[in-house]
């Protein structure tokens, strides 16, 4: 055991940036819904409704993205420096193009909110959110190439940096501009809107010039040419980064889904499912960070071709990862009553009946969520350390069969087909995270058995 837990140390050490700039992205989320939850619960629902075509593609962006950093992690590894400018080069300009390119396809999807059976108000007031938010996935999509560059040289700190500025300036326009404070436009949810826009622009900029100005990064960025790409590295990048977008894509389309069938029960479990999903988003920036160091570490060991050694560290987050996920099931269980107040006004007579149902669902969804909390952490986790095996297309069929084949059935069947509803739903998420978290480390488990074996194979064959 203690040859896990010396490793904790240095996993906090380089997860911890990770996870405050995550947590970062969901306490903004957290901000968002509460600052708006005080409108009313037909707006909250319309956040809801508007973000799940956002996180689709952002989950896409996203994924892709982080192809870069094993790649990234695997060149410092083996000190080539050439190969990682080369990288980061590609990178930067693939998700350029992938960042129109979903900006583009939200927007010529919200005809469909129309033909999704959601209720007309949150529709109506969805769309023009929508349009804003979509637009900020361009300069997020780019910021997430230069986060996972800097993370792929275990440097984690300065995406940090540039997150936490964007969550004050996100926070302080959303106060501003959905409630007209000091003079501002009284826009409601389109404020917010306008707050994420603004906020992911600043914080790519930030981290742009952060990394320019920093020694460290002098030998990658400095003789950048973009009018020179491969082909090979293009090919590199998309075969590691397309299977990995697609995992993402599973797992944040299942909760889309969960969200759309919470829309057809009615606005108020919507907006309970969004109090819920909120919540076990914060907790899930933990294991997302793990996830990262798993996939730096990992990387990096690879890079080295010390197998034993890549095995021990990545079994040391799993530890870590385990323990802590553990805790915030307790947290969950204890607090299921409480947490969800803090999104609504209780004292609101009006909506005091919208309220009180909003608050009940939730206080059951987050019972569920307690019991996924340890599935969430482990697959992530070991989905990142199989990301930095560069171990994609296996891992990608897993999470489809995991999310698509065992949770959506379960949560379609419960949620809309028995008087379990919400509850239901959840209950399908949870097990199709308990599948994939069982596959996937089965499968790294495979796969670090096999490059512990290639040794005694090349003696064998030698002799």
């Amino acid at each position: 055991m203690k040859q896990y837990t010396r490793e904790f140390r240095y996993n906090v050490h380089l997860a911890t940036p990770v996870i405050l700039g995550m947590l970062g992205h969901s306490f903004v989320a957290f901000a968002d819904n509460v600052m708006v939850g005080q409108l009313g619960t037909a707006e909250l629902a319309a956040v809801s409704l508007g973000n799940s075509f956002v996180f689709i593609a952002m989950s896409l962006g996203i994924g892709f993205s982080t192809a870069i950093t094993p790649l990234v992690a695997e060149a410092d590894g083996a000190k080539d420096k050439q190969e990682g400018r080369r990288v980061l080069q590609h990178g930067l300009v693939l998700c350029a193009l992938l960042g129109i390119g979903l900006f583009g396809a939200v927007l010529l999807s919200k005809p469909l909110m129309y033909l999704m059976d959601q209720p007309d108000e949150v529709v109506a007031l969805a769309i023009p959110y929508l349009d804003l938010v979509a637009f900020s996935l361009i300069p997020l999509i780019i910021f997430q190439a230069l986060k996972q560059f800097s993370e792929g040289l275990s440097r984690t700190k300065y995406p940090m940096y540039a997150t936490v500025l964007a969550n004050v300036i996100n926070i302080v326009l959303n106060y501003l501009l959905i409630f007209g404070a000091f003079g501002f436009p009284k826009l409601g949810i389109v404020g917010a809107a306008i707050g994420t826009l603004v906020s992911r622009v600043g914080m790519l900029i930030f981290l742009w010039v952060l990394i320019n100005k920093r020694p460290v990064f002098s030998d990658y960025v400095s003789r950048l040419r973009f009018r020179h790409i491969e082909n090979r590295m293009l090919r590199k990048i998309v075969n590691l980064g397309f299977p990995s977008a697609l995992q993402m894509f599973f797992e944040v389309a299942i909760f889309t889904a969960a969200i759309w069938m919470s829309g057809v029960l009615g606005k108020n479990p919507q907006a309970a499912n969004q109090i819920a999903l909120n919540l076990s988003s914060m907790t899930f920036m933990f294991g997302l960070g793990l996830g990262v160091a798993a996939m730096i570490r990992v990387g990096n060991q690879k890079g080295l071709r010390d197998y034993p050694e890549l095995r021990r560290v990545a079994t040391s987050i799993f530890l870590m990862t385990l323990l802590l996920e553990i805790i915030f099931a307790l947290v969950f269980l204890l607090g299921r009553n409480l947490l969800p107040t803090i999104y609504l006004d209780t004292q609101d007579i009006a909506n005091q009946a919208d309220n009180m149902e909003v608050l009940a669902i939730a206080a059951n969804l987050l019972l569920v969520a307690a019991f996924f909390q340890i599935s969430d952490g482990i697959q992530v986790v070991v989905l990142g350390a199989l990301r930095g095996l560069q171990d994609v297309r296996i891992p990608t069929l897993i999470t489809f069969v995991a999310y698509w084949l065992v949770g959506f059935p379960v949560s379609y069947y419960l949620g809309l087909h028995t008087p379990l509803k919400s509850t239901g739903i959840w209950i399908g998420l949870f097990l199709g995270l308990t599948a994939s978290s069982i596959m996937l480390y089965l499968r790294f488990r495979y796969m670090t058995h096999r490059l512990l074996q290639l040794p005694l194979q090349r003696t064998a064959d030698d002799l």
